[in-house]
């Protein structure tokens, strides 16, 4: 019997033929016309997933994207504010964030995200993590870390550098400087960006390609090419730790707030280190 993603509730996934499957983010929010966000059971799939599809013996490729106008929308504000003001909360969505992103660099199988509008929180960790980021011209892409009022963890020191240069990843993580798709390809983000209504056709093009191809040597391509993301561990563990580190501090609260009230944050300008 194929293996089972039945248990998922915020993924939907669905096989298609010559071993790709497609992985779904959304659920009951983007049913009720509204953007994806990662809640409690969410965050925990999508760190999970990659686990499965790495154990998957009748997946060769996976497609990650998002239903709805969106890709993800970011971090649910109940979790933030539960994160904010529970311990053990923090601590758990602490292992998920780090699992999410060492679980989607080491699935041996290849990983195709196609991003389309709003491309923002955990979403956007496995989207640029992705072994081939493909985005809709009209995306728009944001690390909102700094502007919640925490350090940019989760993927950005271990990959923006890499991808675009310090120079750029310090401005656009720094300032939480949204970019469109088109921008993101110059820049080297993405691997592709292209027309929205070609996304998902396009993604799919490259996933079946990659499904032909020798699972061998793909996955061993991905396996040694990702050792430049393993020698970064150290920094993304350090950033990660600096993020949730900022979740029990003042700033995340007027960071929540702010975005509720949709206005501009105003933190104290009193830092304490």
């Amino acid at each position: 019997m194929p293996k089972s993603y039945d248990h998922y509730t915020s993924l939907a996934v669905n096989r298609h033929p010559e071993g790709v499957l497609e992985v779904v983010m959304g659920g009951a929010k983007v049913a009720q016309g509204k953007l994806g966000t990662a809640d409690h059971a969410g965050h925990k799939e999508l760190a999970t997933i990659w686990r499965d599809i790495s154990d998957d013996p009748d997946a060769r490729v996976a497609i990650l994207r998002g239903a709805g106008k969106g890709f993800s929308a970011g971090g649910d504000f109940g979790l933030v504010t539960d994160m904010a003001n529970d311990f053990k909360t923090r601590t758990r969505v602490w292992k998920e964030a780090r699992d999410l992103v060492y679980n989607v660099i080491n699935c041996d199988k290849p990983i195709v995200s196609a991003m389309h509008g709003a491309a923002v929180g955990a979403g956007l960790v496995a989207g640029l993590l992705a072994d081939i980021p493909i985005a809709a011209k009209n995306a728009r892409i944001v690390d909102g870390h700094t502007r919640l009022g925490v350090a940019a963890g989760d993927h950005a020191a271990i990959i923006w550098p890499l991808l675009c240069g310090m120079a750029k990843a310090k401005y656009y993580l720094m300032l939480c400087e949204p970019m469109s798709g088109e921008e993101a390809e110059r820049l080297g983000l993405v691997a592709l960006a292209v027309e929205e209504d070609q996304l998902v056709a396009r993604a799919f093009e490259v996933a079946n390609r990659l499904a032909r191809g020798s699972q061998t040597a793909i996955r061993w391509t991905k396996y040694s090419l990702n050792n430049w993301l393993r020698m970064m561990g150290p920094t993304f563990d350090s950033s990660l730790a600096l993020e949730f580190m900022g979740f029990a501090g003042p700033d995340v609260h007027e960071g929540v707030a702010s975005h509720k009230e949709r206005r501009a944050p105003k933190f104290d300008p009193d830092c304490p280190i």
